[in-house]
């Protein structure tokens, strides 16, 4: 995990600033000259110190230990406030408008499959029913014949004679 602090030194009051007071100025403002050696002073007494701790914070940095997501965490800085609303409120608007579409699509499956079992399931057993029906119709045709087969003594699978027959008939 990437932590960031600040640090100041003693001595200093801050990070080396540009405004030099003078005594005799009564202005304020900073010349060049005394900008500029105001800053090698304080830069040069700064990077030292932050030399040092960025070589301590390089050795204990360990890119295994950073997740995915602290590294996203440490970008936003680098997007705009008014960016990040906009991302948001589209983040926001599209999850909105997924979970809507998870919901409807939802409710029509369960509006679907509730049809399918009060239509459907009557209907398939209905059908059933129907060929249990003719199957038993069927086996019950195949009995008599076989009856009326055991008793006329023809054999099976040969048509009973009904006396002579014209022919053509």
């Amino acid at each position: 995990m990437v932590r960031i602090s600040d640090v100041q030194q003693q001595g200093t009051s801050g990070r080396g600033s540009a405004f030099v007071e003078d005594d005799d100025a009564s202005s304020g403002f900073v010349t060049e000259e005394e900008g500029s050696d105001a800053l090698s002073d304080a830069g040069s007494d700064l990077s030292d110190s932050d030399d040092k701790e960025l070589e301590r914070a390089l050795r204990l940095y360990n890119p295994a230990d950073e997740t995915l997501g602290d590294r996203l965490y440490a970008l936003r800085d680098m997007v705009s406030p008014a960016t990040r609303q906009k991302i948001a409120a589209t983040w926001n608007t599209t999850t909105s408008w997924t979970f809507r579409g998870g919901k409807l699509a939802g409710n029509a499956v369960w509006v679907v499959t509730t049809s399918a079992l009060l239509v459907v399931l009557p209907l398939a057993l209905s059908i059933e029913n129907e060929s249990m029906l003719i199957q038993q119709e069927g086996e019950l045709l195949a009995q008599q014949q076989g009856q009326q087969q055991m008793l006329g003594g023809g054999q099976p699978g040969q048509p009973q004679s009904d006396g002579v027959r014209p022919a053509g008939f």
